[in-house]
């Protein structure tokens, strides 16, 4: 299937972690024929893994907090390669207790900081350039909790995250005609090194091993099994390919049936 995507240039924030959605995001983009910088804090250009995806990979170090860094990484980006193409927002933080009233001050600053504000400096970033070519493509990463209330996730999560949500669809209103299109992508259970933080609270709230921990979260989803990474990689692709010209302003569940909750 010939996604339009060779030569295409792409930015892909939260990609640090071998194991993470960005990095699989990455991964598959490469694969695509893009050319894809990968960016997170503190990111390292020697990262083993990330140079063995190719010559069309580099790295970027980038707080998505920080607009003046996004300034300059976007700004290198385009002296180096006269365009970009597609910005993918996928850095995002989970923390804070599930009681509501346990959350602390920082929780929901911190939260806030990278999940919405990093959102939204990354879209304030990149839409100058691409309304100069009228052009581009953006995917926002949400999640269920984007799109429903999901028992025992923090508030300041879900309320991130539907903040995601309503982002990507008032810029996927407002800058259509422009030619952008902006997506977000919904994912669920998804083995990622978060994953294993999820095992061990169901684990220990149902007094059961790691194994069996599993098998619940498994027994959860429609579909039967928690899916790799590279399964939201392949959301994004499709979402910044060709074949999906005419789709923006969707958040995209990518989760097997999981329902997203109330």
């Amino acid at each position: 299937m010939n996604t339009g995507l060779a030569g295409q240039v792409a930015l892909v924030t939260g990609a640090g972690h071998p194991r993470g959605i960005g990095r699989a995001i990455c991964r598959r983009l490469a694969q695509q024929g893009a050319i894809v910088i990968a960016s997170d804090i503190g990111m390292d250009a020697a990262d083993g893994e990330l140079t063995q995806l190719g010559d069309n990979v580099s790295a970027a170090a980038l707080d998505v907090t920080q607009p003046d860094n996004w300034q300059s990484v976007v700004s290198a980006i385009i002296e180096k390669y006269g365009k970009l193409d597609i910005l993918v927002n996928n850095a995002g933080v989970g923390l804070g207790s599930s009681d509501f009233l346990g959350l602390s001050e920082k929780d929901w600053d911190l939260t806030l900081a990278v999940n919405v504000r990093g959102v939204a400096n990354g879209c304030q970033a990149v839409i100058p350039h691409m309304l100069e070519r009228q052009s581009g493509r953006i995917v926002n990463m949400a999640s269920l909790a984007g799109i429903g209330a999901i028992e025992a996730i923090p508030a300041c999560y879900t309320a991130s995250k539907f903040a995601v949500t309503g982002l990507t669809k008032q810029l996927a209103a407002n800058y259509a005609a422009s030619g952008i299109r902006v997506n977000a992508v919904c994912p669920g259970s998804i083995v990622t090194q978060m994953y294993d933080s999820t095992l061990q609270l169901i684990a220990d709230a149902n007094n059961v091993s790691l194994e069996q921990a599993a098998k619940i979260e498994a027994e959860s989803i429609p579909l039967g099994y928690s899916a790799q990474p590279e399964a939201i990689g392949d959301a994004v692709v499709y979402l910044v390919s060709d074949q999906a010209a005419y789709v923006t302003g969707i958040a995209l569940p990518v989760a097997g049936g999981m329902s997203p909750g109330l």
